[in-house]
């Protein structure tokens, strides 16, 4: 499927990019000071990072693309929610700060999250996990992975997935969510060489750079905090489908997600419904 993007794809690219990390260095200066942490109505912790990130990407998102709407999760929360739906030609989805708990852990795997979605469907997208200084980006010419901080020492390289090990497949889950027995359920009998526990949208990013294969979604999460991660695994060559392996789509009602299969093509599973 061609998209005629809502900007040059160049430009696209290099200012997501650019938002991405000074998202990041705000996060960052607030990661290793004695912060606060509330909780919001749903009982889910939010930071003043998670405020601070916002605050850098939705001004740069505006400048950016200003015709298009942005359903970002903090504002989300305060109820400024625009009107997007799976048929809205274009809309961002943005998690300024997803993996919250992995940042008041302070265990580095924590990511600012930037989609674009057309008509239901990731078409570009950056996870930028700044501690570990990793920043992947997917989009129409395909997936790469940005080693360093932003200066002339980065390494960029071009990322796929890659096809299913002979010794077994290399499983993904949630490193402070999950349920040990329902993924146990799921992969019944496929050959499991390794469960590797991981935060944030850095899963679907594993998945994205050959490193892992299946990552079985069994618990409850937002549009936003996937968008951007499906976008890289997309541009690398893998898929995110629903249970029953029907397309797994955005712009729902309430942004809420079913549970899901991420994986690289090769990787068989046993659908469900």
């Amino acid at each position: 499927m061609t998209i005629a993007l809502p900007a040059d794809a160049s430009a696209l690219e290099n200012g997501l990019i650019e938002i991405a990390r000074r998202a990041g260095a705000a996060m960052m200066k607030i990661y290793d000071t004695d912060f606060e942490v509330r909780s919001k109505d749903d009982a889910s912790p939010v930071t003043e990072a998670d405020d601070a990130a916002e605050a850098v990407i939705l001004p740069g998102l505006r400048a950016l693309t200003p015709n298009v709407k942005i359903v970002s999760e903090e504002s989300a929360a305060a109820g400024d929610i625009p009107d997007v739906n799976g048929d809205t030609d274009f809309f961002w989805l943005v998690d300024p700060l997803d993996g919250t708990k992995e940042f008041i852990k302070r265990n580095g795997e924590f990511t600012v999250n930037i989609a674009l979605i057309a008509k239901g469907v990731p078409v570009l997208g950056v996870v930028y996990a700044p501690a570990i200084e990793k920043l992947y980006y997917g989009g129409p010419d395909g997936a790469k992975l940005i080693e360093g901080n932003g200066d002339i020492d980065d390494t960029t390289r071009a990322i796929t997935v890659r096809d299913m090990p002979e010794d077994g497949v290399v499983v993904v889950g949630s490193r402070s969510h999950g349920d040990p027995e329902a993924m146990k359920a799921f992969l019944g009998d496929l050959a499991v060489k390794e469960l590797r526990p991981a935060g944030s949208s850095l899963k679907l990013c594993l998945l994205a750079e050959g490193v892992a294969d299946l990552y079985p979604r069994l618990g409850p999460t937002m549009e936003w905090d996937i968008g951007a991660g499906h976008a890289v695994l997309a541009a690398a060559g893998g898929v995110v489908e629903n249970m029953d392996g029907t397309r797994f789509a955005y712009g729902k009602a309430d942004f809420r997600n079913p549970f899901f299969i991420a994986r690289s093509p090769s990787v068989p599973v046993k659908y469900q419904g």
